[in-house]
């Protein structure tokens, strides 16, 4: 998939979506929640971000918040050594290289071998951001 179909993926299969673009990255939010996005785009390298050699022909990363839980049983483990992973490598579910420790992975320029992984995972961020949406929806 394309940076276009990943995108038009998640603002067709999920509802009340909204798209905001800063420093590099598309961000995707459920509804007027821009406080924290559930999932984020980059399409190339920048002054703080050259760990996935974005700027390579058709390359782009896709980052996802999934629960500790998911994460924990993607790695193993819920503090993972990003040092272990090459993180120009496509089409592969890895950890990812800034924002591990906040239980967001990320996969570059994902193709068959992830896809449906992705999805899966896609819906679950989705679902985290309704659920937290309506949390502070509640408390106000």
């Amino acid at each position: 998939m394309d940076e276009a179909s990943i995108t038009q993926y998640i603002t067709d299969s999920f509802a009340n979506v909204e798209t905001d673009t800063a420093f590099g990255y598309l961000f995707f939010f459920y509804d007027s929640d821009h406080k924290l996005p559930f999932a984020t785009l980059a399409a190339s390298d920048n002054d703080y971000d050259r760990v996935s050699n974005l700027d390579r022909p058709g390359v782009f990363r896709l980052n996802i918040g999934v629960s500790k839980t998911t994460f924990q049983s993607l790695f193993g483990e819920a503090r993972v050594d990003v040092s272990r992973y090459d993180f120009t490598l496509l089409d592969t579910i890895m950890p990812h290289p800034e924002y591990a420790l906040q239980s967001w992975v990320c996969v570059l320029s994902p193709g068959a071998a992830t896809l449906e992984t992705v999805k899966s995972l896609l819906a679950e961020a989705y679902d985290l951001a309704v659920k937290r949406n309506t949390r502070r929806q509640d408390r106000e």
